[in-house]
């Protein structure tokens, strides 16, 4: 090879650098030495593909690499839902025994992950919702639900109830609200167990069965919280926990609503309603308490006791002589219209002003009458004043507002269903979904006897009836508090298609369920008259 400068063939080699060298004109010759290599992690690999490998510079095979990556993913996902230890082989033993050790790397794979950490969680009777799950994966709720399914139908298993007292406790646990981090653990613990009996309370009420339970521990942890005077606002709470705000805010007027009826056994209990229950809900609370504490009828041996006398509520509230004022209002009430005197004149102290004092209803609504409008329409119970007693002559001091709470009832922890269905609460209810199942079948009904009078009315034109039409529009705006216009006799689609059912002779009772479409096809498109 000839010199590229001069064109000499005198070339030689250096030692040390191995390039070429012209001798006569001494120029480097360019890319004499170049040598084509493949680096990898530890060093050169030469120019050869290795064949079977994942790629270059790795040792691992596509399976291989496939498992150890879907172990890094599992790793992943467990820590950032905080499952780790012996959880996380327990969810990789599954994911190996679903997918025959296969693993996997596509989209479908976290959501595999998802669903064997909750059926791990669920088995080991531990809460962990859905839509937290759902927000780590960043997936559909509704497909990691499906993929739950699948998991437990493949493994055949069968998963423990959903324990909402778990989930209420682990809310409020590891709650990262303002309101929330600035409370002590006393206050905490009794935030817990009025929680855990308000839920109790929900799932003896039917206000769990059917739903969702995050959107109810949602509406119990807010009210406990304006209970006890934390800030706290329900679209933050419901923003935590990954719920809607909607179905949260529903839920928080049914367990209103359920107290309200609760407190009708209260002497003012008429005057309760879902605005002001809040400032009831003490009241109402220890009512609730004490009737769950009370024995049943069958436990009693014979004895004709009744329930929660509210005379004997009232006569502890009387054994001392107490002076009540508000902090900065100054408002003192005036004890006067508590006493009683016997008929010489004398007054009655002590335990024998207790036992001798018959208060009637009638005694109790004034009591409270008078006792609400001394101090201004709640002021008693608002988030921002506490009450403060002022030590009298019997030498009583009256604590903060909140010591109304004792936590003694067996419904202020967990207990089976079973138990919690035997307590008496002061409410019995139906299911909301019977009770809205009942009401769409009288409406059925009447829509049913409207038609058969507009069918016979046209058949039999002399001998129509008249008078039961409207039913169906009364039952209609019934059950309902918005305003609506006056009805008017109009026919829907839905009296057209029971006309068309009972003209073919379709039962009535048939045409109640509310199949319609069912009904259309086995009686009316395929009975060949049109």
């Amino acid at each position: 090879m000839p010199c590229t400068s001069c064109g000499s063939k005198t070339l030689t080699r250096e030692d040390i650098s191995g390039s070429l060298i012209c001798v006569s004109c001494g120029v480097v010759q360019a890319f004499d030495n170049y040598d084509a290599q493949l680096y990898g992690r530890d060093g050169p690999t030469g120019i050869y593909v290795h064949v079977g490998t994942a790629g270059t510079g790795s040792a691992l095979n596509y399976k291989e690499k496939k498992i150890y990556e879907s172990h890094k993913l599992i790793d992943e996902l467990t820590f950032k839902l905080d499952l780790t230890g012996q959880r996380s082989i327990q969810i990789k033993n599954m994911i190996d025994k679903i997918t025959d050790g296969e693993f996997g790397l596509g989209d479908w794979f976290p959501i595999l992950i998802g669903a064997c950490s909750y059926v791990v969680m669920r088995l080991d009777d531990k809460s962990l919702p859905i839509s937290e799950v759902a927000s780590v994966l960043n997936c559909d709720v509704y497909e990691l639900g499906r993929m739950i399914t699948r998991v437990v139908e493949f493994l055949n298993l069968k998963l423990p109830e959903v324990d909402i007292v778990s989930m209420f406790e682990r809310v409020i646990r590891n709650s990262r609200l303002q309101g929330f981090t600035n409370l002590d653990e006393s206050m905490l613990d009794k935030m817990r167990k009025q929680g855990v009996l308000l839920l109790n309370c929900a799932v003896k009420w039917f206000l769990t069965t059917g739903r969702r339970p995050m959107p109810v521990v949602v509406a119990v942890l807010v009210f406990v919280a304006e209970l006890n005077g934390v800030s706290v606002k329900i679209e933050n709470v419901a923003k935590e926990v990954h719920c809607t705000v909607v179905t949260c805010r529903k839920r928080y007027k049914e367990l209103l609503e359920a107290l309200v009826k609760v407190a009708q056994a209260l002497p003012w209990g008429k005057d309760v309603t879902v605005k002001n229950v809040l400032k009831n809900a003490p009241f109402v609370m220890n009512y609730m308490e004490m009737k769950s504490m009370e024995k049943r009828k069958e436990e009693r041996d014979g004895l004709n006791c009744g329930g929660i006398d509210l005379g004997d509520v009232v006569s502890e509230c009387l054994k001392k002589d107490v002076e009540y004022r508000i902090e900065g209002g100054g408002v003192e009430s005036d004890p006067r219209y508590l006493e009683v005197e016997e008929r010489s004149g004398l007054a009655l102290t002590g335990v024998d002003r207790v036992h001798k004092t018959q208060l009637s209803h009638e005694c109790l609504a004034m009591i409270y009458t008078r006792f609400a409008n001394e101090i201004d329409d709640g002021k008693l119970l608002e988030e921002s004043e506490v009450i403060h007693g002022v030590k009298g002559r019997g030498g009583y001091e009256l604590h903060a507002c909140r010591d109304w709470w004792c936590g003694k009832s067996e419904l202020s922890k967990k207990v089976l269903l079973k138990k919690i269905l035997e307590k008496d609460v002061g409410l019995d209810v139906m299911p909301p979904s019977f009770v809205n199942g009942c009401m769409v079948n009288e409406r059925r009904r009447a829509k049913i006897n409207s038609a058969k009078i507009r069918i016979d009315k046209i058949m039999n034109p002399s001998r129509a009836r008249t008078g039961d039409v409207g039913n169906v529009y009364f039952l209609e705006s019934v059950h309902t508090r918005k305003r609506k216009r006056k009805p008017v006799a109009e026919i829907d689609w839905e009296d057209l298609i029971i006309e068309t059912l009972l003209l073919h002779q379709v039962k009535e009772e048939e045409i109640e369920a509310g199949h319609y479409n069912t009904l259309l096809d086995l009686h009316v498109f395929n009975s060949g008259i049109m």
